[in-house]
């Protein structure tokens, strides 16, 4: 029996039965249809509680009963408050029909006689105990999105034809082997914690010998060859499903398995026609080509939507101003465990990481190529499943309306496991900035004072300039002409837009992940605008003297200023006219083209060829 405490599928099952109301109004026995069964029996239809006269069957009819119609109409109808959930089973539908029928039949334990199907879903189960023996005529047991750990064979009936128990936390096989339901069809072991090779030497014909359908995706099972060679065994095995597990990211893994279980007729809910037979025909005799890696490519577009900074470096006139230079990367994790092959620019730094990152703060120890090193800060989450990570940088491109990036990266991951707990979770991809500023080099201060020194004395007494020499004017003009030597400041990074790219599709059949990040519109703080002319001269003008007593060459200059103001009056206020009229510029939300494609052996699409095979076979080599 269950332990104290533990929810065991006996108590479920008879909370579940509690909830079907087989008892209860309009089912079972009450004043709602007691006259119908009561204990004559009918010789002509030999049906308990109908009379043979139908006349005297309308008398028998109590005042407030119902006919078995209306009762069964309260049963179909959605609208009735004794109507089903929509998602219940067939079976619980047949239980009801059955209690308003012959609801003798499932009185008390004559119920376990009835059940053909049983169905607990979702009720945290923890334990398959020995009450499911009563259920002597069970075929289906259906025990998916419970907490089952481990389950006894000794408590199933060996009836079962059908067990489920998909999304539960099975992680060992063996008391489930210890004694199987010899005439098993299908056994479900789909999102579970089953690891190879422990557990392959359980899934082979000496423990299941009729089984048809297999379902053991989502599992952490590695060893593609180890665990073929135990499935082999089962020769009346037709349906497959492994996606999900570690072994099937290997490109080489559908037609290893295609090849090696030739009685298969579908795999992972893809039919086996004998165009993808012929195309992988001998595979399975070269198991050296079966690596334990997965290869992914990486590939990054165009970044649209980044506000144009030149508006930001016109506050920035003077000679003591800076040199400010912008340039533009993206960033995004790859799983922790991946083999660089090439010579590829992208630096990669180590980040831990779970399933939600809440910034990216980007190091300023970068190379010329923008590359850069990341780390990303954990954020809280219900269910945090930490894994390894880490940054790679596209390198680093200038401002521009549409700036392509066009990077492209091949990754090769040695780590099965932790690739799929890095798919499952996503990927962070971020659009980051780099300001650096540049200063003109301070002369050295020995220079400074000499040439002070002789500033001074090219002055005569009464503070007149001494002619300079010809010479030395074109010699001191082509000194001035020489380029200002810079000094460059650390790179400033700020992360313009950030955001999760779901990748558990490439878990299952599919083969690339293509979408469009939009982070959305970016707000910006407005700059600062520079003095205009009229508040110059205003400025000047009360620092001088009465307006009387300017020269006249002031006053020609501030009525030409008058002029030029009111005609850029008129000129803007025409543009602002010309863009209301227009509607306006749109704002463009910031978005990255971000590409994922995991490299696998062509599948038969009818136009594959050997030669296909062949050549993606040298790729893998």
């Amino acid at each position: 029996m269950a332990a104290p405490g533990c929810c065991s599928l006996s108590a479920a099952f008879q909370e579940h039965l509690r909830r079907l109301g087989l008892q209860d109004f309009p089912c079972g026995l009450g004043s709602w249809n007691k006259s119908r069964f009561d204990a004559r029996v009918s010789p002509r239809r030999g049906r308990p509680g109908l009379r043979a006269d139908p006349a005297g069957q309308e008398e028998a009819m109590l005042l407030g009963e119902e006919s078995p119609e209306a009762l069964m109409e309260l049963l179909s109808d959605w609208h009735s408050p004794w109507a089903l959930p929509p998602d219940s089973s067939p079976q619980d539908q047949h239980l009801r029909e059955m209690a308003v029928l012959a609801p003798e039949l499932v009185r008390g334990s004559n119920v376990f006689q009835v059940l053909r199907s049983l169905r607990i879903v979702g009720k945290g189960v923890e334990e398959v105990d020995e009450g499911l023996l009563q259920l002597q005529q069970l075929e289906e047991l259906i025990l998916s999105a419970n907490r089952i750990s481990r389950i006894t064979s000794a408590n199933l009936p060996w009836t079962l034809k059908v067990l489920e128990l998909c999304c539960n936390a099975v992680a060992d096989l063996q008391d489930l082997c210890t004694q199987p339901p010899p005439e098993l069809q299908h056994l479900g072991l789909g999102y579970n914690r089953l690891c190879g090779p422990s557990q392959d030497k359980y899934l082979t014909a000496d423990f299941w010998p009729n089984l048809v359908s297999l379902d053991l995706s989502f599992n952490n099972f590695t060893d593609l060859l180890g665990l073929v060679s135990q499935l082999s065994s089962l020769q009346k095995l037709r349906v497959l499903v492994l996606q999900g597990n570690p072994l099937a990211l290997v490109p080489t893994y559908r037609g290893f398995v295609v090849d090696s279980l030739p009685k298969l007729s579908v795999l992972d809910d893809i039919h086996i026609g004998p165009d993808e037979r012929h195309q992988f025909h001998s595979l399975a005799r070269q198991p050296e080509l079966i690596r334990s890696e997965a290869r992914v490519v990486v590939s990054i577009g165009e970044i649209k939507g980044v506000p144009d900074p030149s508006a930001r470096q016109q506050l920035e006139a003077g000679s003591e101003a800076p040199v400010i230079t912008y340039s533009y990367c993206v960033t995004y994790e790859f799983a922790e465990g991946e083999e660089i092959e090439d010579g590829s620019s992208t630096e990669v730094t180590k980040i831990h990481q779970s399933p939600v990152a809440a910034t990216l703060d980007v190091d300023s120890s970068a190379n010329d190529a923008g590359e850069s090193k990341g780390q990303q800060e954990p954020a809280a989450t219900e269910e945090p499943q930490a894994h390894s990570a880490k940054v790679f940088v596209t390198p680093g491109k200038p401002w521009a309306d549409t700036i392509d990036c066009s990077y492209r990266k091949e990754h090769t991951a040695k780590d099965l496991v932790g690739l799929k707990s890095y798919l499952a979770a996503g990927t962070i991809v971020s659009v980051v900035e780099e300001k650096v500023l540049s200063w003109p080099v301070d002369a050295d201060p020995e220079e400074n004072t000499v040439m002070k020194g002789k500033a001074r004395r090219g002055l005569q007494k009464d503070g007149a300039k001494v002619p300079v020499p010809r010479e030395k004017q074109n010699k001191k003009k082509k000194k001035k002409e020489k380029p200002c030597e810079l000094r460059s400041d650390p790179p400033i990074r700020r992360t313009l837009g950030t955001g999760r790219v779901t990748l558990e599709t490439l878990l299952a059949t599919e083969d690339l992940v293509a979408t469009l990040c939009d982070f959305g519109i970016l707000i910006t703080e407005q700059p600062l605008q520079p003095p205009s002319l009229e508040e110059k001269v205003r400025s000047n003008w009360k620092k001088g003297k009465d307006k009387s007593k300017k020269p006249k060459a002031e006053r020609e200059g501030q009525a030409s200023w008058k002029t030029t103001a009111s005609a850029k009056g008129k000129r803007k206020n025409k543009d602002s006219a010309e863009l209301e009229e227009g509607g306006g510029l749109q704002p463009v939300s910031l978005t990255v083209q971000f590409q994922m494609q995991l490299l696998r052996w062509p599948s038969a699409a009818g136009t594959q060829s050997q030669e296909s095979v062949a050549m993606a076979v040298g790729k893998t080599q």
